[in-house]
């Protein structure tokens, strides 16, 4: 035990913390996620706003900074979004690139919404599928 009691964890970089999580639930590409949301999945983007003005929005997504996330998707919360009804909702997590979506996904997780997974390659491979963007 260290100090205070609390067993200390083994330091790991990055990319093994990104391993880990993902080892957790299944990730979704570009059309799987635009699937998904056709038939019903909520599409998150936690993109930050100069990313979103330089390259645009996914038509229908939810835009929600990454530091507001857990706050405004938690059920029981008191500062939930409207579209945060149940812990059962799917929700699909877009950042840039597919990197911090998966850690956002970690924490939707450990709040309950197991249903929560991240787009592969983020807003960049969705924008590349040629999926719908505006400006």
């Amino acid at each position: 035990m260290s100090e205070g009691g609390q067993d200390r964890q083994k330091p790991v970089g990055i990319d093994e913390l990104l391993d880990r999580v993902r080892a957790g639930y299944e990730r979704v590409g570009p059309e799987e996620a635009a699937a998904a949301a056709a038939e019903g999945a909520l599409l998150v983007d936690i993109r930050y706003a100069a990313l979103r003005e330089k390259d645009g929005l996914i038509p229908g997504a939810l835009v929600v900074e990454r530091n507001e996330l857990e706050w405004r998707l938690d059920p029981q919360g008191s500062h939930r979004a409207e579209e945060a009804v149940s812990h059962d909702l799917r929700v699909v997590v877009i950042c840039n690139e597919g990197y911090a979506s998966s850690l956002a996904v970690s924490s939707l997780r450990q709040l309950g919404l197991h249903r929560a997974t991240d787009l592969t390659g983020g807003f960049q491979a969705w924008r590349a599928a040629g999926l719908p963007v505006t400006p």
